[in-house]
């Protein structure tokens, strides 16, 4: 029995898909131990969206074969694919498996291990299992029986985008938009739901684009973004309402949505689904038009506004989150008020703020006029400071009411046991018990505070 220690960096789709290739290794009789101690194989799925995940990616493969020199140290996934040539000539590293090839983890790696071990090295392994993803190709279809965690589980429906920001190069490592059938998705939920997960949250690369690659199943073309989005409506809300009729199945989350998906008609139809959670993640990067155009974001501050007003009209206090990116090339001092004083007027449960980080291979790279690191610092913080105050304003709302409560794990504050959970707003609540009330959800009070992230309820 060989013992296997994986290390995930990145988004929930990499963390989806370590969990099926620990899932698999588990199958095939591996032992599975932690990233910090011997083994005889380390598997790191790494990350590419910036330069410094690169960097952390590498650490981390160099970690591994520090730990132990006679080990298989695997790169699986993005990184693979952006940074091939800098992998192959790394001497750490003994095998390469790009994305759309982690469902053949254990094949690529037994027939590299028989090799190893009857003194054939294959000098071609890196390249045999890195594909190219620049054109059509299919859904890597991968199932997850189980999730480290106990009450939710993440299902991925797509892979892939094709929107291009110019900051991005997640098409280049992921490649073009490819769906999930919707059967093969309904199988992985009920049999997540038969195991006792009661929320599933849909996730993928761009989740809103899912089924657009699906045109011969549909009754003539779509031309134009009007219609190109309507379409894409159709697919998503119809995977959407077919997993609302699994049976025990008790909320489903979605993941980020782009916010053009957002109309009156789907907001509606999403609202006549009481399993699907009021909480939407629409990714806005920036609330100035100017910096929109650069980042080749596909719409307005103003559409983005309208978007979230719809929600707000079709749904009672939803939970709005969001991304934004400061610091973005040629962002003057001008824009970025632009963007704070938008935000003000959005008003946001949370904000996921980030530093603009080059990243070679994208266009925003090549960019004239890059912010100093210290703007981005000084810019962020003020944003952070305004993401708090937001954040808790909008858990303040919940004082006494009475709030549904999945329950997920007990911690310890003060002395005292609380049972922790999350409201379908993805509000993080605490209730005093020695009692477990893990995968159990209820109905409470909210009292109070136990932190400044945590709504106390009796």
């Amino acid at each position: 029995m060989k013992s296997v220690a994986l290390h995930n960096l990145g988004c929930k789709v990499n963390a989806y898909e370590m969990d099926v290739m620990q899932q698999m290794l588990q199958e095939k009789g591996y032992k599975i131990v932690p990233f910090d101690t011997d083994a005889d194989i380390y598997i790191i799925n790494t990350c590419t969206v910036t330069n410094i995940a690169d960097r952390k990616s590498r650490q981390m493969l160099h970690r591994a074969k520090k730990r132990n020199p006679q080990a298989v140290v695997v790169a699986v996934g993005c990184y693979v694919q952006t940074g091939r040539k800098a992998l192959e000539a790394d001497g750490c590293i003994d095998l390469a498996i790009g994305n759309n090839r982690k469902k053949d983890l254990i094949p690529i790696l037994e027939e590299f291990l028989k090799e190893r071990e009857t003194g054939c090295p294959d000098k071609t392994m890196q390249e045999t299992t890195v594909l190219d993803l620049s054109g059509p190709v299919p859904y890597e279809e991968m199932t997850l029986e189980r999730t480290a965690e106990h009450t939710r589980a993440y299902i991925k429906i797509q892979d892939g985008c094709n929107q291009f920001c110019s900051y991005c190069i997640i098409p280049f490592a992921r490649g073009r938009v490819r769906s999930r059938r919707a059967d093969d998705i309904m199988r992985e939920a009920q049999g997540l739901v038969l195991a006792g997960y009661q929320e599933i949250v849909i996730t993928g690369i761009h989740i809103s684009s899912y089924g657009m690659d699906f045109v011969k199943e549909t009754k003539g073309d779509y031309l134009g973004d009007v219609r190109e989005e309507t379409y894409r409506q159709g697919h998503l809300l119809r995977l959407i309402e077919r997993l609302h009729g699994i049976e025990g199945l008790k909320r489903i989350r979605l993941g980020s949505l782009e916010p053009r998906i957002i109309t009156r008609e789907f907001a509606k139809a999403l609202r006549a689904l009481p399993k699907v959670c009021p909480h939407f993640h629409l990714s806005l990067q920036s609330g100035c038009d100017a910096t929109l155009a650069r980042m080749n974001r596909h719409y307005l501050a103003g559409e983005y506004y309208e978007k979230v007003q719809l929600l707000r009209q079709v749904y009672e206090n939803p939970a709005i989150t969001t991304d934004v990116i400061v610091g973005f090339p040629g962002e003057s001092q001008e824009e970025f008020a632009q963007t704070r004083a938008f935000l003000e007027k959005v008003g946001f449960y949370e904000m996921h703020v980030f530093r603009y980080s080059k990243r070679q291979g994208t266009n925003a790279a090549k960019m004239p006029e890059q912010v100093p690191d210290a703007v981005k610092a000084q810019r962020s913080d003020i944003l952070l400071s305004l993401e708090r105050e937001q954040s808790a304003a909008y858990r303040s709302m919940f004082l006494g009411r009475e709030i549904e409560i999945l329950f997920e794990e007990a911690v310890s504050a003060d002395g005292k046991t609380y049972m922790t959970g999350h409201t379908k707003e993805y509000v993080k609540a605490a209730f005093e018990t020695e009692e477990n009330l893990s995968n159990q959800i209820l109905t409470k009070k909210a009292v109070g505070f136990l932190n400044e992230t945590t709504v106390l309820v009796q």
